[in-house]
């Protein structure tokens, strides 16, 4: 699919998603297998961003003007539209990031899953509900709703071009937001594709559109009046991000890199545990902010886990062709950055049982396994995004904690244990954690999705996901006159002494909480 670089009636919504250009300059996407052109896209300039979110906020009133039940029907026809033409989006990612087919369908899958979740869930989250006003305020009526920010900036990234950028996206309009969405450079193709086929079911409506460029693109839509931005990249990035809306005083939503690590107790089941740290360190070729990068091993299974993800990985193949279970690695100044890690760890005592430096190519980087590599090494310490493992024994689950908490990440995690896996997972310090999978969390829609510390904030997914591009609308209607006239110049000492017992009475005991019943403890079974 190639854009048309240069647009008539600029100033003009198209009948597709993407945004207009006012100048002829353009870029091409590359396959990072090859090199090959993929495509060439409008480099959209500060201006066409702002005519953009202009476009958008006229858009949003039409939009949110809409009853959850029509635009969840909207949502819905987008989604079938999606279902039916999957292997036409699979074959855009698999050209722009190299990725295989199959991974690129079951992205995409999970992108359909979550924006089914949300276009059905949207009313029951964000409408109109009551809650109780106390006994204080009996008198009133109190309810709460979730609004609309808008137009929502997105602003997404390259290693999941589909999954990631429709978490927000999706959620977005269906909490009843406008949306302008700037892709990654390495893939506009992908985000032009979503744009399209939304205008094919919305064509008389800039609901949903799509600036391409390169970062200046990307920091005039953080730089525009929007209602929020929600941004995926790096940590560096992020923070470019917020400060280009802080002076707007628009909110972000970050959700940055990750340096995940995974648990294995031992009790743990070694063969699914090291068949779950192949796959999440090496799927995508790493390129996964909640991949396994870390591992904490207990030292009696150890050597059995380490054997078995040796057997495993070895039979890994990277390549372009059919038969490849993981491509190239997309972004090429990440090729330093994995090596530099690899030399680094090596230099400092780690060995490399599967790969190591000679293992990063010029397009490809070969599975590496590596063991013995000190907390304070790179490839400890810093996100490498690339099919890299680091496996670390360790004394006890104690020593596994602490060595993972002390990452200045938090975004996934993972732990492997038959009798204390939910106990392990809830002293993790991250924002979510699969108990005897990996990256479990990221296909549920129901589940909120983000990180803590360097990892980001805000979540997108579930219920927290559509409340993120909503404001709270709290409505208090008198229904009766107050016992106690309080609110008023003339109210009387009669009405102070009252209120006094009143609180008293309903707050003045040595204990005000409830009593809880105890519930039976469940019986323990295996997670």
């Amino acid at each position: 699919m190639t854009a048309t670089p240069t647009r008539p009636n600029a100033g003009e919504p198209d009948v597709d998603g993407t945004a207009p250009a006012t100048t002829g300059a353009t870029f091409d996407s590359l396959n990072p297998a090859n090199g090959d052109v993929v495509g060439t896209y409008p480099e959209h300039s500060a201006e066409d961003v702002r005519a953009a979110v202009g476009r958008a906020q006229e858009a949003a009133g039409w939009w949110s003007g809409l009853t959850f039940d029509e635009r969840g029907e909207l949502l819905t026809r987008w989604k079938g539209v999606m279902t039916r033409r999957v292997a036409q989006l699979a074959h855009v990612v698999h050209e722009e990031t190299g990725k295989p087919h199959a991974d690129a369908q079951l992205e995409i899958a999970m992108a359909i899953e979550h924006l089914s979740w949300a276009a059905g869930h949207a009313g029951k989250v964000l409408g109109r509900h009551r809650v109780s006003p106390g006994l204080v305020m009996a008198n009133q009526a109190a309810t709460v709703e979730y609004k609309p920010l808008g137009v929502v900036g997105v602003i997404g990234p390259w290693n999941y071009p589909v999954f990631t950028p429709m978490g927000s996206i999706g959620f977005a309009l269906a909490a009843g937001n406008a949306v302008v969405f700037k892709p990654s450079e390495h893939t506009p193709g992908v985000g032009v594709w979503l744009a399209d086929t939304f205008a094919e079911i919305v064509p008389d409506h800039p609901v949903f559109q799509v600036v391409t460029g390169h970062g200046e693109t990307g920091a005039a839509l953080a730089g525009a009046p929007l209602g929020k931005i929600a941004f995926t990249g790096s940590t560096r990035t992020g923070k470019k991000v917020m400060a280009a809306a802080a002076e707007n005083l628009t909110p972000v939503i970050i959700e940055a890199g990750g340096k995940d690590a995974l648990l294995v107790d031992e009790d743990a089941d070694i063969e699914a545990a090291a068949d779950a740290a192949v796959w999440g360190a090496l799927s995508n070729a790493g390129q996964t902010c909640t991949g396994i990068e870390r591992a904490f091993v207990h030292e009696r299974v150890y050597d059995r886990f380490v054997a078995e993800v040796l057997r495993l990985a070895g039979d890994v193949r990277t390549g372009s062709d059919s038969e490849a279970q993981i491509g190239p690695i997309t972004l090429p100044s990440q090729l330093a950055v994995i090596r530099e890690h690899l030399d680094d760890a090596v230099a400092r005592g780690g060995r490399a049982l599967l790969g190591g430096p000679d293992a990063v190519g010029e397009r490809y980087v070969q599975p590496t396994v590596l063991v013995d590599v000190p907390d304070d090494a790179l490839a400890m310490t810093d996100e490498t995004f690339g099919p890299t493992l680091a496996i670390a024994k360790v004394r006890d689950m104690d020593e596994a904690i602490r060595r993972t908490n002390a990452s200045r990440y938090g975004l996934g995690s993972s732990v492997f244990s038959k009798k204390r896996g939910a106990e392990l997972a809830g002293r993790i310090r991250s924002g979510m954690t699969s108990v005897n999978s990996v990256v479990a969390f990221a296909g549920i829609p129901a589940l909120p999705f983000g990180g803590v510390g360097d990892s980001g904030f805000g979540r997108t997914h579930g219920a927290d996901g559509l409340k993120e591009f909503t404001y709270a609308k709290a409505v208090a209607r008198q229904r009766m006159k107050p016992l106690l006239m309080l609110t008023t110049f003339s109210r009387t000492a009669k009405a102070d002494g009252q209120l006094a017992q009143v609180l008293t009475l309903l707050h003045g005991g040595s204990s005000t909480l409830p009593k809880v019943p105890r519930r039976k403890r469940a019986k323990r079974t295996e997670g």
